[in-house]
């Protein structure tokens, strides 16, 4: 059992909890809480931490995973230490990093040039399904921990098939996000890139149309028709998207509003857009 301040496995939670730069080069992630470790694939865990006052209980639950991982007991004063919560749960797990390309995220694009061998015609086939709209969406600059978190919990509600970050977005692996997210991290597929435009110019060479939020907007959000491939685009929530960024869009989209509300926040904003389409998308396969 850990029992001191000083051990090296507490010292290195802390800095994983702090510092992105520890994170990176460890290539894992810190989840604290019982939801969070419930959830993750087992494959993807490194260590589990248990406070020594919820060891019972967790071992009772969660046993047979907690048999299959690399587990440590910590003394309760110490495990409060290594938490980032205030009211911890008594268990802190270390997960490795996602890696996700491009090209993972438009899979489903891409199988759709596979060709029938006994019609000659082009389908696409996902898990023997035939998919041909795919939503994404791209964040520029999105600086708000609880906002990005939010963001990935609605994507997984409306069945995002993947969110792509710009380079100076919020880092998701931040503690504060991860939490935010509740779970949805480990399923919805990601990506960081260095060119947003380079990005965008790619998904629209696959067919994609893409939609920026934009409050001066030449269509209101709900006068589209996003049941073919989309992708939304959202910009920093004080400053909206960079003119270059929003050049590169299909159509630029707003979102109507009453009284003096000048603006949603990025998480309400991609809320509104997802729902839309997946409102649509749902009455389309009604009929």
């Amino acid at each position: 059992m850990i029992t001191s301040f000083s051990n090296k496995s507490v010292r290195e939670v802390i800095q994983l909890t702090q510092k992105a730069k520890a994170r990176n080069k460890q290539d894992v992630f810190v989840v604290e809480g019982i939801k969070m470790f419930a959830e993750v694939p087992t494959e993807k865990i490194v260590r589990v931490y248990l406070a020594q006052r919820a060891e019972k209980e967790l071992r009772e639950t969660y046993g047979k995973k907690l048999d299959r991982v690399f587990c440590e007991i910590v003394a309760d004063d110490v495990f409060d230490r290594m938490s980032d919560t205030k009211t911890p749960q008594g268990v802190l797990t270390l997960v490795k990093q996602y890696h996700y390309r491009l090209e993972d995220l438009l899979k489903r694009v891409q199988a759709a040039k596979c060709i029938d061998r006994n019609t000659g015609r082009n389908i696409s086939i996902i898990g023997g399904v035939h998919k041909k709209n795919q939503l994404y969406l791209i964040v520029e600059d999105i600086q708000d921990p609880g906002n990005l978190g939010t963001i990935f919990r609605t994507g997984e509600a409306v069945g995002v098939d993947g969110i792509i970050m710009s380079s100076h977005t919020v880092d998701l692996y931040n503690p504060k996000t991860i939490r935010s997210t509740m779970g949805s991290v480990y399923r919805v597929p990601f990506i960081y890139t260095e060119n947003i435009g380079d990005t965008m110019r790619t998904l629209q060479k696959n067919n994609i149309r893409i939609y920026a939020a934009d409050l001066h907007g030449d269509k209101d959000y709900d006068a589209c028709d996003y049941r073919g491939a989309s992708a939304f685009l959202i910009g920093n929530e004080g400053s909206g998207l960079r003119q270059e960024t929003a050049d590169c869009a299909d159509v630029r989209i707003r979102i109507p509003m009453e009284g003096n509300v000048e603006s949603l926040n990025a998480a309400a904003a991609t809320t509104v857009l997802f729902y839309e389409a997946y409102r649509q998308r749902r009455s389309s396969a009604k009929s």
